[in-house]
């Protein structure tokens, strides 16, 4: 357990960072104290903005002395309260949006080096200027940062090419929780020296150290692209189409994401600007990305002949490629909200699960169908990156009832049973987002024990006195 930070910690640490680097004005700590979904909400005595790894280090070696809690922050993005203090006050913010720097990017390496308050959209406008590209992409691009990409192992769009966040991380610069410097960004593309402490620390969430810079993978840039919407009659069949598609292009599809109708549908109610992609509904659709290399047919022309051919199958039973870039962000954004429109549309259940490839399109028709039996008016909208067995299988209060007080009184119920039916697909409980503290009690319940043993040590042999990010996976 963490202790309270005192007044002289608290001064000695102003002394430190100065007026840009530390902060107790409670208008500056207001951002940051509410998650991004406004269901968690913490204290912090001060907010502390380094601008350097010497002052992280600084401030977590005093902390250390004192036994008081950091919780580091990015952009605040958590989807599981995994960046919110704790409500007792007894951690300190520790804000890496100052380590904003991206020291090196190598054309010969294919590597970019950036620090933790570097954002997404940075990045890719970085690699990009070298003629190379970052892929790795989410709707928060353009407030999601490097630190916290690394600590969650963020997903995103383009995992089912290029796996997520862990795979494109060649490097880590991070301070430990005892304010000693784990350094090791070099361009290595094989190191034998033991265990991997810079995978350790990847998804992580804090709990480990402080990541302070990482060195990213970068590919080449394609030559063309092309996005394409599909509709499409089941989640089988979604599936069916992406192998079909993959045994004619290659590896062209980077993106595939199953949209569900009840989820564009709230995505045309909710939010401005958008329309129906096709000229009919479909119960189920597919947003497509391929890509194609310099010197090779358009991506379009090979993504238009093989989604010709799944039409004329019966596999497909509509279909539209974009025509220009703005069409093909008009679709892009179709996906990307749903998110927001779930928000906008209310409170709800969510759950971030992944399972086997081939069983997800089975057990999303069949978890649906439960729950919406046992919880009669619930609407389940289940959507995502189908390519690699993700999908956030999402719960909302049946229409009309008082969401807050269906939550409430139903919540717990229908996300174990969502929990159970993924532990029983020999799924998980979290694909992408982490454990935070949303996860925390159901992931103690459903990981197995010799997990759970081997993670309780590796988190007291590195931090023993608990004050790496406290209140987040373990008690």
């Amino acid at each position: 357990m963490a202790n309270p930070p005192s007044d002289a910690l608290l001064s000695d640490l102003q002394t430190l960072l100065g007026p840009r680097g530390f902060s107790r004005d409670p208008a500056d700590l207001e951002p940051w104290l509410t998650d991004w979904r406004g269901r968690y909400r913490g204290v912090a005595r001060a907010l502390l903005s380094p601008s350097t790894v010497a002052e992280v280090q600084a401030i977590v070696g005093r902390c250390a002395d004192s036994g008081v809690g950091l919780v580091p922050q990015g952009g605040n993005t958590s989807m599981v309260g995994g960046a919110t203090p704790p409500a007792g006050g007894e951690a300190l913010l520790l804000s890496l949006r100052r380590m904003s720097s991206i020291r090196s990017v190598s054309e010969s390496d294919n590597m970019l080096v950036a620090e933790a308050g570097v954002v997404l959209s940075r990045v890719h406008e970085a690699a990009q200027g070298i003629g190379r590209r970052f892929p790795l992409s989410l709707a928060a691009k353009g407030s999601a940062t490097v630190g916290g990409l690394v600590s969650t192992n963020a997903g995103g769009t383009q995992v089912l090419r290029f796996g997520p966040m862990r795979s494109l991380v060649l490097g880590l610069e991070a301070v430990l929780p005892d304010g000693s410097l784990y350094e090791e960004l070099s361009a290595l593309r094989k190191d034998n020296r033991g265990y991997d402490l810079r995978q350790l620390l990847v998804g992580a969430e804090g709990t480990l150290g402080i990541v302070t810079a990482a060195s990213l993978r970068l590919v080449a840039s394609p030559g063309s692209s092309a996005v394409a919407w599909a509709g499409l009659e089941s989640p089988e069949a979604a599936l069916t189409l992406l192998r079909r598609l993959e045994a004619r292009t290659g590896d062209a599809v980077e993106s595939f994401e199953l949209v569900p109708a009840n989820a564009l549908d709230l995505v045309l109610r909710r939010i401005a600007g958008t329309r129906a992609p096709l000229a009919a509904p479909h119960a189920w659709n597919v947003l497509i990305e391929a890509v194609a290399p310099h010197g090779a047919a358009p991506a379009a022309e090979t993504l238009q002949d093989a989604l010709v051919e799944a039409v004329e199958q019966g596999l497909v039973l509509d279909a539209a490629i974009a025509t220009s870039q703005a069409q093909a962000e008009a679709l892009w954004r179709l996906r990307e909200s749903v998110s927001e429109a779930e928000r906008l549309d209310g409170p709800a259940l969510k759950h971030d699960i992944s399972v086997p490839v081939s069983a997800m399109p089975r057990f999303i028709e069949e978890a649906r169908t439960a729950v919406e039996r046992r919880f009669p008016g619930a609407r389940v909208i289940a959507f995502g990156h189908l390519g690699d067995g993700n999908v956030h299988f999402n719960v909302q209060a049946p229409s009309g009832a008082a969401a807050d007080r269906w939550l409430e009184e139903e919540g717990s119920a229908a996300s174990s049973m969502v929990y159970d039916m993924v532990i029983a697909a020999s799924g998980s409980i979290s694909a992408e987002h982490g454990i935070g503290q949303m996860k925390r009690e159901v992931f103690l319940r459903t990981s197995p024990p010799a997990r759970l043993d081997a993670q309780r040590a590796i988190k007291q042999a590195l931090d023993p006195l608990g004050i790496m990010n406290p209140g987040k996976l373990f008690d």
